[in-house]
């Protein structure tokens, strides 16, 4: 079991004789915020008020995407080049709002330290400590995936429709994206644990991949966007929740049965056939064979019409997306029965936005 933690990677403000303003007092918190983990480069202000009636103010949020689209997928090099053209501007145009804040400069820099595209972090963290250094202010590196757990808990202390921060702990984050697959036990701020993970690719990558092998070359044109994901979910359900006929296996037997399709074709549930059986039920994610027998029955019908093009999409998601929901409910019956209660389940993540999964 993996721990999720953040960190001080740097502080500058120990190099001075100078107690930092948040030691001081921590009535009020500033931080300029940096991400740069992948192909968005985002900045944010954001204030923590520790008043009688607490707040959560973002001042200020904006994020510029590198375009990939001629790449089929995001490129190391043209992320880095969108990160070094745009970050020294955001982060001009963020600082622009601190007099409406009430401070000249934040308490600290917090900054994406990983995991992610190496030369992408690069960029974010360099930036930050350049400017922890001349403020003369400690520098927080920040996990990702932390950070992604603990989004929904922002999102409601933004809202200022309590005192108290929901989700409540304990409680279960299922992160799925084009470059994470995660089922995270949260137990407190600081206190993650990771208790599955994919073995090969992410969910979204598997996603984007079924997507460029079954629809046609002009139906993702048409999209525009590089969203093969979604380009699927709308091309396999066109008529949305009315299409999906779905009924939830009740039983192992069930979701991992092999089902023939009326077009000859059948895909196997991930992990239903290994040559033990000890990884049926393993607490583990995997795609790439899913992937792999799409692709295979994609090269075997060049004429594929679209009608059986949509049935292939729709059982490639089915099947993607009950492998997530088998390991979280093994996860949550594992928990019961050592007696830890888990009120609610957080998905997040690019593919947390396709309707279908929230229905499986």
């Amino acid at each position: 079991m993996l721990e999720l933690h953040s960190r001080c990677l740097h502080r500058p403000a120990l190099l001075f004789a100078r107690t930092p303003n948040f030691v001081q007092s921590r009535r009020n918190l500033l931080t300029l915020a940096i991400e740069t983990s992948c192909d968005d480069t985002s900045v944010a202000i954001l204030q923590k008020s520790n008043h009688a009636a607490p707040q959560t103010q973002l001042h200020f949020h904006q994020k510029i995407t590198a375009n990939n689209s001629a790449h089929g997928g995001i490129h190391p090099i043209v992320s880095l080049e969108s990160h070094q053209e745009n970050i020294a501007a955001l982060v001009a145009k963020a600082l622009h709002v601190l007099p409406n804040t009430g401070s000249s400069k934040p308490d600290f820099i917090s900054v994406t330290r990983g995991p992610g595209m190496r030369s992408s972090l690069t960029t974010g963290l360099d930036t930050a400590k350049g400017l922890a250094v001349a403020w003369r202010i400690p520098l927080v590196g920040v996990n990702h995936m932390q950070a992604h757990a603990l989004t929904p808990r922002l999102v409601s202390a933004l809202s200022g429709s309590s005192d108290n921060a929901a989700p409540a702990f304990p409680f279960l984050s299922l992160l799925v994206s084009g470059g994470h697959t995660l089922l995270v036990h949260s137990r407190g701020l600081t206190d993650h644990a990771i208790l599955a993970t994919t073995t090969d690719i992410a969910i979204g990558d598997c996603i984007d991949k079924i997507a460029r092998l079954v629809l046609r070359p002009e139906v993702l044109k048409e999209g525009g966007e590089m969203v093969y994901g979604r380009h699927l979910e709308r091309f396999a359900f066109p008529n949305g929740s009315a299409d999906y006929n779905y009924i939830a296996p009740t039983t192992r037997a069930e979701e991992i049965a092999r089902k023939t399709t009326r077009w000859g074709w059948a895909l196997v549930p991930p992990l239903a056939e290994t040559r033990s059986g000890s990884k049926s039920k393993a607490m583990e994610f995997t795609f790439s064979g899913l992937g792999s027998a799409v692709k295979r029955i994609c090269e075997g019908k060049e004429n594929m019409q679209d009608e059986e093009r949509r049935d292939l999409a729709r059982e490639s998601m089915r099947l993607a997306f009950e492998h997530l929901a088998s390991r979280v409910g093994w996860a949550l019956r594992d928990l019961e029965g050592k007696g830890i209660g888990v009120g609610t389940l957080v998905v997040s993540g690019g593919v947390a936005s396709n309707a279908f999964l929230r229905t499986v």
